[in-house]
């Protein structure tokens, strides 16, 4: 996978081009006018309308060297509504502006490590959970170094990189992480902030098979994203708590949440979560024994996925499922293209689980074909490469 060049080390000064302090007077009026329309996309960003975010900052030209700040909140704003579009490679180019700008006198390392913690969030995006380990560590640091009250930023950053640890299977870092950052959020009294950290921990517990307790997460945070009037993320609770209580045996009510949370996706005008939620309704109808509804969801997920870099992991696996409900009709080729462009997909992301998950369906395809020796091989390359020890 193509990486832009790595953002995570400190620049010092000497190696930085700063732009040329000017010698032109601010008006009053054009700086409130600037403050009016940066607020109004942070707000947006805020609410998710990541669409409208763009508009207002696309049109309002900020020059760093007349407007420091505001043009440090604007980058920062318009990086996290395009990183949610899907423009990962526009996010981390305004990334890299921003990281100059927080380079200039007048800021500090608790600035930089808002700019650092946004590079680590596109980085899990892509799927490069290493290099975002790295990024978000160091945040972290510059947070402790910065000696002002950082309990939210910090917060987040632990969220996010439970989400890394969770990819590279070291659970014990992950769920770490994601407790530390419920201790900080409980004394923040920011119900969106604590949504988030739950919303990770119900993700963390349902990984390492703690079901009801992740129900519990899940729900703790659902009522949290109500009180904060997010309706986007209660949808996406509403897909997980859907998978969740089909995992414990509740299918019809799994179906009802994962009804809902299309609804809910379709209604916002976020396909992206509609796509989420009709991928795990093909998940439940596939194991419930009805793969030929299973396939046309599936399908349906994958075009409204495809092209996204930012959801290879979503894409991957509603692929999976495509290809194993060809596999219960006997469709043979056509379940194979399906594991085959999995583990291409899997292939840019980095999950060792996720490329076993290939490997198995692959093995599963091959056994179907009376093909025990590619079957056996498949199923060890699987094996192996989720192996924890290696001598």
């Amino acid at each position: 996978m193509n990486e832009p060049a790595a953002l995570t080390t400190l620049l010092s000064l000497e190696d930085i081009q700063l732009p040329p302090v000017s010698d032109i007077v601010v008006r009053d009026s054009d700086l409130g006018a600037f403050e009016r329309e940066v607020a109004a996309a942070e707000l947006a960003v805020q609410e998710a309308r990541y669409d409208d975010a763009v508009e207002l900052l696309s049109e309002l030209h900020l020059a760093p060297a007349h407007y420091p700040d505001l043009a440090l909140r604007s980058l920062l704003a318009e990086s996290w509504a395009r990183m949610y579009r899907g423009e990962l490679d526009e996010a981390l180019e305004l990334l890299k502006t921003a990281k100059l700008v927080a380079h200039r006198p007048g800021f500090n390392d608790f600035d930089r490590a808002e700019v650092l913690f946004r590079i680590g969030c596109i980085r899990v995006k892509r799927g490069a959970h290493s290099r975002a380990v790295n990024d978000l560590t160091l945040a972290l640091e510059l947070c402790e170094r910065s000696g002002r009250p950082s309990d939210r930023l910090r917060a987040e950053i632990l969220q996010w990189r439970s989400r890394c640890y969770q990819h590279q299977r070291d659970f014990d870092a992950a769920r770490t992480d994601v407790e530390h950052a419920l201790e900080l959020v409980d004394s923040l009294g920011d119900s969106l902030i604590a949504a988030h950290v739950n919303f990770r921990a119900s993700v963390v517990t349902e990984r390492t098979g703690d079901w009801l307790l992740s129900c519990f997460y899940a729900e703790k945070a659902k009522d949290l994203y109500e009180e904060a009037g997010d309706s986007a993320n209660v949808g996406r609770l509403l897909n997980n708590l859907g998978g969740l209580n089909f995992l414990l045996g509740r299918p019809e009510v799994a179906v009802g949440c994962l009804t809902q949370a299309v609804a809910i996706g379709l209604e916002g005008g976020n396909e992206m979560d509609a796509a989420y939620a009709i991928s795990s309704l093909a998940q439940v109808l596939l194991r419930t024994g009805a793969p030929l509804l299973a396939e046309p969801h599936a399908r349906h997920a994958i075009r409204l996925l495809d092209g996204r870099p930012d959801v290879l992991d979503e894409l991957g696996n509603v692929q999976l499922v495509l290809g194993r409900s060809l596999l219960e009709q006997e469709l043979f080729d056509e379940a194979g293209e399906a594991f085959d462009a999995a583990e291409a997909t899997f292939a840019q992301f980095e999950s060792v689980s996720l490329l076993s998950a290939a490997w198995c369906a692959q093995g599963d395809l091959a056994l179907a074909r009376s093909d025990s020796d590619s079957a056996a091989e498949l199923y060890r390359r699987a094996a192996e490469a989720l192996q924890d020890f290696n001598f």
